[in-house]
């Protein structure tokens, strides 16, 4: 398994070689899969603290934690399930356009802010946390879903004060509207500059007429953006059903853990979305 040969790679670096005793050596886990994955969720849904959690399974809180920080990663390289389509995962931009482009799909795209801990005085890219939105330090995720709702993809999270096209740049957004010219993504105001490199693809609300407009014209440009408003709202509620999990409301915990952490909760969401 991929996880497993990442883990053998770690553990292949921290030795400095080849290991020195047989496979199979060693502790071994006192939470047999289903309690480890049980544990895990309960984590990501209510925040309850390590210890906590090994009282309540009878193990010791650095068997917990170990369990978790397995667990969440399994569950991040799941990717989001497909309505329909048992057995297949959106993992990538890329197989979000794909399907996207195959199936007549007309996307939403949004990104949200999560409060992280505020990293400590002296480190360098401390600024980069801080968010001009909401003048906190925040992470940034961006969040793809399709008409009903349901999340189809999350990236891997940037910091706060990067802008949200550009950090949809930096995912390739770009290269994937080049590449699938049939698929339509709904955007906020936010993205014009992706609206204006990529036109006729990147939808963003109509523009506001200008000062001295006729009535008949300001009127459509109020019905038409709330009908774009209207059509773009069901990724506002995907990313409501995100902030659900109490650990996305306020991160408390390692910065560089959130990532894996936001995208186990994306494809739970996406797995209980799937029959909407």
């Amino acid at each position: 398994m991929p996880w497993q040969a990442e883990v053998e790679g770690r553990r292949h670096a921290s030795r400095g070689g080849a290991r020195k005793r047989a496979a199979g050596a060693g502790a071994r886990h006192r939470l047999v899969f289903v309690d480890r994955l049980v544990a895990t969720l309960i984590h990501l849904r209510h925040d309850l603290p390590h210890s906590v959690l090994g009282l309540l399974f009878g193990v010791d809180r650095s068997t917990v934690t170990r369990a978790i920080a397995e667990i969440r990663t399994l569950l991040a390289e799941r990717g989001c399930a497909v309505p329909d389509r048992p057995g297949l995962r959106l993992r990538t931009l890329a197989d979000v356009f794909a399907y996207a482009q195959a199936e007549g799909v007309e996307l939403r795209l949004d990104a949200t802010e999560i409060q992280v801990r505020r990293p400590p005085a002296g480190r360098g890219g401390r600024r980069a946390f801080v968010s001009g939105k909401k003048k906190q330090n925040t992470m940034k995720a961006t969040v793809i879903a399709d008409w009903r709702g349901r999340t189809l993809w999350t990236d891997t999270l940037r910091p706060g004060r990067m802008h949200d096209a550009t950090a949809a740049r930096n995912e390739g957004i770009a290269v994937c509207f080049q590449h699938f010219p049939d698929v339509e993504v709904l955007l906020d105001d936010g993205y014009l500059g992706l609206s204006r490199d990529h036109r006729g693809q990147a939808i963003t609300p109509p523009r506001k007429p200008r000062p001295g407009a006729l009535p008949g014209r300001v009127q459509q440009w109020e019905r038409d953006r709330h009908e774009h408003s209207s059509d773009r709202i069901t990724v506002e509620h995907a990313l409501a059903d995100h902030k659900r999990w109490k650990q996305l409301t306020r991160w408390t915990h390692r910065r560089d853990r959130l990532p894996d952490t936001y995208r186990a909760i994306a494809s739970l969401v996406s797995d209980r979305n799937i029959n909407i």
